[in-house]
C-alpha cells in the first residue's frame, strides 16, 4: 500500500489470487453437492426399497420366534365362524366315513330288528343324511364351545415349534406340510364329538377308533418357493429392517439439505411401507383365487387375515412414524409456513399464561430454570419418546400417534412454565 493510500502491484496480485481462488472453490462446489446428492438418492433408495421387506422380515422373525406372539395370533381363529364350519365339516366326514348305520340296530329290541332292517332298507339315503346332520349337529356344538377353544389354543402353544415346520420346513408337530398342504390334526376334537354322541345314546360311535383327520387350511403349488423365503426372511429378521433404517439415515447425513431430505426420505420410506400393505390385499385376492377346489376359501381367508393381522398393524405402525418425523422435521425448519404454525402455537400459550398470571399463578424459581435448561428439556423430552418407542413391545399406529401427542402436550408444558424476569410474556 502507498502512502497515497493506492493499492500498489504485490496488493493487487494478493488481491487478484483471492479472488482466482474464490472462484475456483465456487466451481468446484457445484460438483461436491452433485456427488453428495447422488450419494444420498442411492443411499435413501436403497433403504426405501428393503423397507418392506424389513418389515416382512421382522413379522416372520417375531411370528416365529414369540410362542406368546404366535398364540396371540391364532387365537381367533378358535372363534372364527368359518373355520368352525370347515372343522365341523371335516370332524363329520371323518366320523361317517367309520360309522356302521346298521350297528345302530344293536341297541334296539330283538323283536324290532326285522322292522327296523326293513325301515331302513326302504330310506337309505334319507336316514344316512339324517345321521350326518346329527354328527354334525354335535360336531358344529363341540367347535362352538370354550372346550374347542381351550383346544385349539393349548394345542398351538404346545407346538409352537411346528410353525418353524410351516413356515420353514424344519421341525415337527401337529401342524404339518405335506404334498404343499399345511393341515392340522383334529383328533382331539373328534374325540370330543364322538363323546357328545355316546352321550346322546348313540353308543356305537363309541366303537369308532381313534381318528386322526387332517384339517386342510392351506394348500398351494407355491408352498416349497414360500418356506425358502420365509426361512431367509426369518435369518435377517432383526438385521435387514435395522440396515434399511440405516441407509436412509446415511443418506440424510450425507445430503447437503439435510432437513428438506429427511422430510422427503421420510414421506418415501412411509410410501413404500404402505406399498406393502397393499400388496397384502392384492395377494390375498390372487392366493384365494388360486386355492384348490377341496379348501375351504372361506376358513383359508380367516387364516390368512389372522396371521397378517400383526404385519398390517406393522405397516400402519411404519406409516404413522414417517409421517410424524416428516411433520417434525417440517416444523422445525425456516419455512415462512412453518415458522406461521410455530407463531401460532407459542401466542396460544403466552395468552394461557396470561391468564393463570393474572389469576395469581406464579412459578417461583422454576420458570427461570425451565427457560435456562429448554434446550436440554426439550432432547430430553424428545429422547423419552423415541425410547419409548423402541421398548415397546409391539407398537401400533396409535401408539405412534399417542407418543408423539403426549410429547407435544409435554413441550407445551415447557414451553408454559419456562419464564424469565424481563421478558414481555413473563410476568412483572
Amino acid at each position: 500500500m502507498t502512502e497515497s493510500g493506492v493499492p500498489d502491484d504485490a496488493d493487487l496480485a494478493a488481491l487478484r489470487g483471492r479472488i482466482a481462488a474464490l472462484e475456483a472453490e465456487r466451481a468446484a462446489r457445484p460438483t461436491h453437492h452433485r456427488v453428495r446428492s447422488v450419494v444420498a438418492v442411492v443411499l435413501i433408495v436403497l433403504g426405501c426399497v428393503l423397507a418392506p421387506l424389513g418389515v416382512v422380515a421382522a413379522w416372520t422373525s417375531s411370528i416365529v420366534g414369540d410362542t406368546d406372539r404366535y398364540v396371540d395370533t391364532v387365537r381367533p381363529l378358535a372363534a372364527d365362524k368359518d373355520i368352525q364350519n370347515a372343522a365341523a365339516n371335516r370332524v363329520t366326514n371323518a366320523l361317517m366315513e367309520r360309522l356302521d348305520l346298521t350297528a345302530l340296530l344293536q341297541d334296539a329290541a330283538p323283536a324290532q330288528r326285522p322292522l327296523l332292517e326293513k325301515a331302513l332298507g326302504k330310506l337309505g339315503p334319507s336316514l344316512e343324511n339324517a345321521v350326518r346332520s346329527f354328527v354334525h349337529d354335535k360336531a358344529q356344538a363341540v367347535v362352538a364351545s370354550d372346550a374347542f377353544q381351550t383346544i385349539w389354543t393349548d394345542a398351538n402353544r404346545r407346538i409352537h415349534s411346528a410353525v418353524d415346520k410351516a413356515l420353514t420346513g424344519s421341525g415337527g408337530g401337529a401342524v404339518k406340510i405335506e404334498n404343499d398342504t399345511v393341515t392340522l390334526d383334529l383328533a382331539p376334537v373328534v374325540d370330543q364329538v364322538k363323546q357328545r354322541l355316546v352321550d346322546s345314546g348313540m353308543t356305537v360311535a363309541g366303537k369308532i377308533p381313534e381318528i386322526h383327520t387332517d384339517f386342510t387350511v392351506v394348500e398351494s403349488q407355491d408352498i416349497g418357493k414360500v418356506k425358502t423365503y420365509f426361512r431367509v426372511l426369518q435369518l435377517v429378521g432383526f438385521w435387514l429392517p435395522v440396515i434399511s433404517v440405516l441407509l436412509v439415515a446415511a443418506g440424510v447425513l450425507v445430503s447437503a439439505h439435510r432437513r428438506r431430505v429427511l422430510i422427503v426420505a421420510a414421506l418415501c420410506f412411509a410410501f413404500a411401507t404402505l406399498l406393502l400393505g397393499v400388496a397384502l390385499t392384492v395377494f390375498r385376492v390372487v392366493y384365494l383365487d388360486a386355492l384348490p377346489a377341496g379348501v375351504s376359501q372361506p376358513a383359508a381367508g380367516s387364516l390368512y387375515d389372522t396371521l397378517t393381522r400383526f404385519l398390517r398393524t406393522s405397516v400402519r405402525s411404519v406409516v404413522a412414524l414417517c409421517v410424524v418425523i416428516a411433520l417434525a422435521a417440517w416444523l422445525t425448519g425456516p419455512g415462512r409456513h412453518a415458522a406461521l404454525v410455530r407463531r401460532l402455537w407459542h401466542s396460544g400459550i403466552v395468552a394461557v399464561r396470561a391468564t393463570a398470571d393474572h389469576a395469581g399463578m406464579r412459578t417461583g424459581p422454576v420458570g427461570p430454570f425451565i427457560d435456562r435448561y429448554r434446550t436440554w428439556i426439550t432432547w430430553i423430552l424428545a429422547a423419552g419418546a423415541v425410547l419409548a418407542f423402541v421398548l415397546w413391545p409391539y407398537p401400533t399406529g396409535w401408539v405412534v400417534v399417542g407418543l408423539a401427542l403426549a410429547l407435544l402436550f409435554a413441550l407445551a408444558i415447557v414451553d408454559f412454565l419456562a419464564t424469565r424476569t424481563g421478558r414481555k410474556d413473563s410476568p412483572a
